[in-house]
This record gives structure tokens, C-alpha cells and sequence, in this order.
């Protein structure tokens, strides 16, 4: 349930920059220096980080692959992952198993691409 709580507090924080209405973030740095940085670029704020938690690590990484593979939607891909886990934490919390999550997420994903496909 941890990995829960600090992937969805990455969401939280990248989630209030998207729109005409974002917010910017102010970002300082620990090295030397201090310098401060305001930006409301869901990347930027992603690649200054520093985390421990593997399932906000992995939040990081969709982003950065988003990043370079497209160069746009890295805040959108984390927001949208991050709202697959935190329908996924009422449904831990429910006792429904993990893997049955997982099928369902599956299904889901496949159901998305052919949805994709037929309205090419």
C-alpha cells in the first residue's frame, strides 16, 4: 500500500500543471548553488526528483520513455498511470486480488487498441 501512496502523490504534483489553468512549480536545487528553477513542464519537474519509492520510480521512467519516444504527453502518460493506480488501490482495498487488477487493466489496454484500430 505504500507504493500506492507516493506513485499517487506524483500524480498529485504533475497533475495541477496540465491546462490553460497549470500551475507553475518552483524547483530548487540541492546542489551547489541553490538554484531555482519555475516551470510547469510535467517533465521537468519529473527529471528533478529524487525517490525511493519503486512505483513513483516507475512513474518516472513512463514519463522519460514518453519523452523520448514522442516528446509530448509526459505529464498526460504519468496522469493517466496515476489514476490506473489509484483505481487500483480502492480495488486492494476491496480484498480483490492483484492479478484479477492486473486482467482487468489488460483487457482494458487490449479493448483501447481495437476501439484505436476500428475508428482509423
Amino acid at each position: 500500500m505504500a507504493s500506492f501512496v507516493g506513485a499517487i502523490a506524483i500524480t498529485d504534483l504533475v497533475k495541477t500543471t496540465l491546462g490553460p489553468k497549470g500551475m507553475d512549480k518552483i524547483l530548487q536545487s540541492t546542489g551547489r548553488g541553490h538554484a531555482v528553477t519555475v516551470t510547469n513542464d510535467g517533465a521537468t519537474i519529473l527529471k528533478s526528483l529524487h525517490i525511493d519509492n519503486p512505483a513513483a520510480k516507475v512513474l518516472i521512467d513512463i514519463s522519460k520513455v514518453q519523452d523520448d519516444e514522442v516528446g509530448d504527453g509526459t505529464t498526460s502518460v504519468v496522469v493517466l498511470a496515476g489514476e490506473l493506480l489509484r483505481e487500483a488501490e480502492k480495488l486492494v482495498a476491496a480484498k480483490i486480488h492483484p492479478m484479477t487488477i492486473i486482467s482487468g487493466i489488460k483487457l482494458l489496454r487490449a479493448l483501447t487498441c481495437y476501439l484505436v484500430l476500428i475508428s482509423i
